[in-house]
């Protein structure tokens, strides 16, 4: 019998979407800790300290736990403590690693970002769900006490950094601001994701429950479309948000998602030809390793029906800054260098 090797090469047409191996079922994830907040997990940006305006910022960030190596994590902290400060930051993911534990919440949380003056609120990764060190432990636990509190405090042990923990209803939900409304879903712990059929059926009614003339987002931490050599994007991420879609007869004008550990932006035309739907994976917000782009990763190539990789950013770390003035989303990507280099504006483009 072969032995095992290694990662096989592969193209970024083949890594762009994926069927798991062995692909994830219903029931399969981790079981969801009880919500703190009530059906259908609504919270506005007054209820989380949040000043709302039209125009509204916010930064993107994902995988940012600065496990084994500090400095990409801070030097991307100091890099957008630079910028006029945003409303607030939105995490896609994977705040602590590697089993998202309470002891580890201080030095890859509350530490990096003690001076980034602004609320952090978002959606658990896969890391943040991952309780495999302590299954005694229940998932999502230190997750949902430092972002999902019934009510805002210092958390013990963090007191110096001076940051209240956040009070979202649930580990996902759904922000409603003046100029952009951000669903927030968690697909899970297992490769390539899983999104419960409840949590399914929530999404489609947010969908349609969502405010008509405002900028909408959906966010995930398992990505729907991945050209990286590493992870790949996930078919079955991929067709719950279709089939969502579908249901809701209503389409985000964006789709966040982060676990790869690099930047990627796609652009998606929809079977009526005509709608163009962004997809973008924002992965490199601290972790030390980043993923490398799979070869054929190149701009402007089409790497299936409808799908155009529009740009990239394997070598570096950063975030996203979005703005929306309640009609449409303006976003600038910022790169930041192993050595702390900023470089403003590398990718940009707009939605809605």
């Amino acid at each position: 019998m072969a032995r095992r090797v290694g990662i096989p090469p592969s193209t970024a047409r083949e890594q762009l979407q994926k069927l798991q191996t062995p692909a994830p079922t219903e029931g399969t994830g981790n079981p969801l800790p009880p919500p703190t907040g009530q059906p259908p997990f609504h919270a506005t940006p007054a209820e989380l300290g949040i000043t709302d305006s039209t125009p509204i910022s916010f930064f993107v960030l994902g995988d940012s736990g600065g496990v084994k190596d500090p400095d990409p994590q801070n030097n991307v902290s100091n890099a957008m403590q630079a910028q006029p400060a945003p409303a607030f930051v939105y995490h896609v993911g994977d705040l602590v690693y590697f089993n998202g534990d309470e002891a580890d919440y201080p030095s890859q949380f509350y530490e990096p970002y003690g001076h980034l003056n602004v609320p952090i609120v978002g959606i658990p990764g896969n890391h943040d769900g991952d309780n495999s060190d302590d299954p005694s432990v229940s998932s999502l636990s230190a997750f949902m006490a430092n972002l999902c509190a019934s009510a805002p405090a210092l958390p013990a042990g963090s007191e110096e950094y001076n940051r209240d923990s956040e009070t979202q209803p649930n580990c996902y939900w759904t922000l409603l601001a003046q100029a952009v409304t951000i669903i927030g879903c968690y697909s899970n712990v297992p490769t390539g994701g899983v999104i419960m059929p409840d949590q399914a059926a929530w999404l489609a009614s947010e969908l349609a429950a969502a405010p008509p003339n405002v900028p909408l987002i959906v966010a995930l931490h398992h990505p729907p479309y991945s050209a990286d050599a590493f992870h790949g994007g996930s078919a079955l991420m991929g067709q719950v948000l279709d089939t969502a879609f579908a249901a809701a007869n209503r389409m985000p004008d964006l789709v966040l998602s982060g676990h790869v550990h690099d930047y990627q932006r796609f652009t998606r035309t929809m079977s009526d030809g005509v709608t163009q739907l962004p997809y973008v994976v924002i992965g490199n917000g601290g972790y030390h390793n980043l993923h490398k782009l799979a070869p054929g990763a190149s701009a402007g190539e089409q790497l299936a029906d409808g799908v155009v990789f529009e740009a990239g950013d394997d070598a570096n770390w950063g975030f996203l800054k979005l703005t929306s003035d309640g009609t449409k989303i303006t976003a600038e990507y910022t790169s930041v260098a192993k050595d702390g280099t900023v470089t403003p504006n590398v990718d940009s483009f707009t939605a809605g």
